[in-house]
């Protein structure tokens, strides 16, 4: 079966409904600033196409990772601020998620209207492992919408999780799949199928282990796979090289060995950096130099030196490999992009992507939030997925269970 379609329960009519929308409203925050809204506006079309067609919205959401009770800063009132400042529609904010506030703000709710409730997660069931609690949750979710709701998935970022607001309501309402998430599969799936070659993937990010398995997906797949990030300490801590100070996940060495032993079976090149900045210590203002990735040791700061990003030699080989693909694949930063010292190799890639021909994808979560501190524009890129863990999670092929929820 294939999952309906959101202009598909609009075409059936929603004016006066109830329609429970999971959006994804989990952005970055300074204090009470969102400091990246791109999650936000990414919602807004959605929302928009139901409140145009007389729907009562309710909105479920997250923000970081409460342990299950209220905390202020988790709320969604920073989020829901800015939602409301983009809107075209009006926008409230319910004080708690299925309470008494919630109750009261969704029985007067009018055609029209988006009432968001408090960050799903304040309920520990929720994200429950057992599946009786988090079916009592969905149920009360549920049960704001009245007689003649329906449920719309447009949390491409959640949608990995087996969570009471993403799976658990779909089984208990007709279920429709958000624009916002079949545009994110659509784009997958050009990277999984019919992939237009040569296609290459850049990876970064601080851990290697938190990409095993999409590597592992990824052998006879990418033409090319470039490694960045704190990542690339443990390739280089493989081929043999000291990385002194630097991130290593020495247990992961082996499986890392494995992988460049296989890739060239496989057809998949790793390209490794060739030259590293090199700190006295984690700092924006840090004393730096770069050195070659074999001699990380020997620079100015001995065995206390830490890599905080690729070099310009290596961003240069880098930049050419994505300006020579048809399909490219970013997820995650090449260095520490939060201080400026550290930001040319990230900065590299992205400009790089912004002048190549092919298509090119920004796998969420750090990549976005970089590519828009470091002044580039949404429109620059072929597409920036709303969703990191869940872009991962598709490309090494799981299941993603708020999806296949839908496909009932």
């Amino acid at each position: 079966m294939t999952s309906h379609t959101l202009n598909e329960l609009i075409a059936e009519g929603v004016r006066g409904r109830y329609i429970l929308v999971r959006s994804d409203l989990n952005v970055p925050l300074d204090g009470s600033t969102v400091t990246d809204d791109g999650r936000i506006r990414a919602s807004l079309p959605v929302l928009g196409k139901l409140t145009d067609a007389g729907a009562r919205v309710l909105v479920t959401a997250h923000l970081g990772r409460p342990k299950g009770a209220p905390e202020d800063k988790y709320s969604l009132k920073p989020a829901v601020a800015r939602l409301a400042e983009l809107a075209s529609f009006p926008v409230s904010l319910a004080d708690d998620t299925v309470g008494s506030s919630a109750k009261e703000q969704a029985a007067a709710l009018q055609d029209g209207q988006v009432l968001v409730l408090e960050n799903v997660r304040f309920d520990a069931r929720e994200t429950s492992k057992d599946e009786a609690e988090r079916g009592a949750f969905a149920d009360e979710l549920v049960g704001l919408t009245g007689d003649n709701g329906a449920f719309v998935n447009d949390a491409f970022g959640a949608i990995h999780r087996k969570h009471a607001s993403v799976y658990d309501v779909a089984t208990r309402l007709p279920s429709y799949l958000g624009d916002l998430v079949a545009t994110e599969v659509e784009v997958l799936r050009k990277l999984t199928a019919d992939t237009q070659r040569p296609y290459v993937v850049v990876l970064g990010g601080s851990k290697v282990s938190d990409k095993l398995a999409v590597i592992d997906n990824l052998l006879g797949k990418a033409d090319t796979i470039l490694v960045g990030g704190g990542m690339l300490f443990t390739f280089l801590a493989a081929q043999g090289h000291k990385v002194a100070g630097s991130l290593l996940e020495e247990d992961q060495i082996p499986v890392v060995q494995d992988y460049l032993k296989r890739a060239a079976d496989a057809g998949t090149e790793f390209v490794i950096p060739t030259d590293v900045v090199v700190a006295a210590k984690f700092a924006a203002d840090a004393d730096h130099e770069t050195v070659s990735a074999d001699a990380i040791e020997g620079s100015s700061f001995g065995a206390q030196g830490i890599g905080l990003d690729i070099g310009p030699e290596s961003a240069r080989a880098f930049a050419e490999q994505i300006k020579g693909a048809k399909t490219v694949f970013w997820n995650g930063p090449m260095g520490v992009f939060e201080f400026e010292a550290f930001s040319a190799g990230t900065r590299a890639i992205a400009q790089a992507l912004t002048e190549t021909d092919a298509f090119t994808v920004v796998g969420g979560g750090d990549s976005a939030a970089a590519v828009r501190t470091l002044g580039f524009a949404d429109d620059q890129f072929g597409h920036i997925s709303t969703g990191g863990g869940a872009s991962l999670e598709y490309l090494e092929g799981k299941e993603l269970p708020g999806l296949s929820v839908l496909d009932r």
